[in-house]
């Protein structure tokens, strides 16, 4: 849908990545340069990407009612290196889940965005998508058409907030 109405996006996958959680050592807010410096991932990579861009959308599967390690790695570390360089940027979260969970974890990923002072994006339902195996949620019709309506909110607002 941000492709049919006209907006760019990137899909970056971060589930096969090695990604290590954060220490709170704080020396990114002493340095202040919005970098992580933990050293052997692609976490300052993802921090540019997030700075860069007008919206960030966040989905995580769920494991064990929650959402993954990676994904939690990312929300502690950015959230640290960022600052208030997030503030008045779109984001929503997006879950996959087989059974429980889902709630939580769509709240752990808005909880970001809200702390972040972002503007926060909602749809017809939950941003849930449900299925067992990889692909699976994509026969959880309920769940595309979510996702589709989040997706034309989702450009609504990025057009919005550049008039």
């Amino acid at each position: 849908e941000l492709k049919a109405e006209g907006i760019d996006s990137e899909i970056i996958w971060i589930g096969n990545k090695k990604l290590q959680g954060c220490t709170a050592c704080y020396q990114c807010i002493d340095n202040d340069d919005q970098r992580c410096t933990i050293e052997g991932d692609n976490m300052n990579e993802y921090i540019v990407k997030m700075l860069e861009s007008d919206g960030i959308i966040i989905g995580s599967p769920t494991y064990f009612s929650d959402l993954t390690a990676g994904t939690k790695a990312l929300i502690e570390r950015a959230g640290y290196t960022t600052g208030g360089h997030l503030k008045h940027k779109v984001g929503a979260a997006v879950v996959a889940v087989r059974r429980a969970g889902a709630n939580h974890v769509f709240s752990s990923i808005n909880y970001f965005f809200l702390i972040k002072q972002m503007f926060v994006v909602g749809s017809s339902y939950w941003n849930v998508g449900i299925g067992r195996n990889p692909g699976d949620v994509l026969d959880d019709e309920e769940g595309i058409e979510t996702f589709k309506n989040l997706g034309k909110n989702f450009a609504y607002l990025l057009k919005k907030l550049k008039s």
